[in-house]
């Protein structure tokens, strides 16, 4: 599953929009984070780690890297 894809999902499951998340992140960052730039990071893969981090943080997730062996 793609970044989107999953971000989607997990906006679904705390019943948030992209505009929304959209807000919080400008206030949290102090910079206008727009929905539709937002978006476009998302479709163009271009989210950065802290942003994700980030959103993580708004949605109430964490991250979790596991090794495959």
């Amino acid at each position: 599953m793609e970044c989107r894809e999953q971000i989607k999902y997990l906006l679904l499951q705390r019943r948030m929009t992209l505009t929304k998340l959209a807000d919080i992140m400008s206030e949290r960052l102090g910079k206008k984070i727009s929905q539709s730039f937002l978006s476009q990071k998302l479709a163009n893969e271009s989210l950065r780690y802290y942003e994700l981090k980030l959103i993580c943080e708004i949605l109430d997730f964490e991250l979790d890297f596991k090794s495959r062996k």
